[in-house]
């Protein structure tokens, strides 16, 4: 063999396990690993044995604009918070996470994802009308959450009116058998609960002025490098149209993805 045809050889090969390396290292890689509280319908909930909800489709579409090897666990909502925290066990939470100053503290974000509010709801011919009527009333909230944050500033921190709950289910649940007189819970839940049981004359009050608008993100921990490769994939997905086909299944309307792009 000739000088010449053994350079080009040995060009080949090296070009050929270049080739095998590459292919190799995006058939492996890290298999990201997300926590969530699937008792949050519509966002994230057990349909039989499988997550489901905007949030799972949503990530969906994330994970597969970034390239991205993952799956996601139902762990309940404090053992997310604390199994992100440590960045050990798992690598992200989403479950509709507010986005809130005192949490970043603790943990960094995704660019936000979603917006929201609190919602109250009540059972029919119920006086309150508006959050400040809550103040002497007895009301349920999820615990850790925004919602359980905004009642505990109008209730007051130690009032043994505010149950607090592992979920939102045994707090809806409270409801329906008198033991409060009201939950207060993000927007979504709320409206998909009255829409599931249109028979129990539930009544929904929306209150701007004591509930502002809240972004959500997904959790992670302090300095995750998933973070950059979250962020450009998120922004894209909404961007190219995916997002708002993705929340008109779950919602039946179109966001306003706008407002959703500005905020940082």
């Amino acid at each position: 063999m000739t000088l010449k045809k053994l350079s080009v050889t040995i060009l080949a090969l090296i070009f050929i396990l270049a080739i095998t390396a590459c292919g190799a290292k995006q058939a492996g890689g890290t298999k990201y690993k997300f926590a969530t509280d699937a008792a949050y319908a519509p966002m994230e909930f057990m349909d039989k044995d499988k997550i489901a909800g905007f949030d799972i489709d949503f990530l969906a579409e994330v994970m597969k604009e970034a390239g991205l090897q993952y799956e996601v666990t139902n762990t309940g909502w404090d053992t997310m918070l604390t199994s992100v925290q440590q960045g050990k066990e798992f690598h992200a939470g989403i479950s509709s996470v507010s986005i809130t100053d005192e949490r970043k503290q603790t943990y960094d974000y995704s660019i936000p994802y979603f917006e929201s509010t609190n919602m109250i709801l009540v059972k029919e011919g119920s006086p309150i009308k508006s959050a400040t009527d809550l103040k002497d009333k007895k009301v349920a909230v999820q615990i850790s959450t925004t919602a359980d944050t905004l009642m505990t500033k109008i209730i007051g921190e130690d009032n043994k009116s505010l149950k607090r709950l592992d979920n939102n289910t045994l707090a809806l649940m409270e409801l329906e058998n008198n033991g409060v007189d009201a939950v207060v819970a993000d927007i979504a839940i709320v409206r998909e609960y009255v829409k599931n049981n249109p028979n129990k004359k539930f009544v929904t009050i929306a209150d701007p002025k004591n509930f502002e608008s809240e972004y959500y993100g997904i959790l992670l921990p302090k300095g995750s490098e998933l973070k950059a490769k979250l962020d450009p994939a998120i922004k894209k997905v909404i961007e190219n149209g995916t997002y708002a086909k993705v929340y008109q299944k779950w919602f039946g309307q179109e966001p306003d993805t706008k407002k959703l792009l500005e905020q940082k």
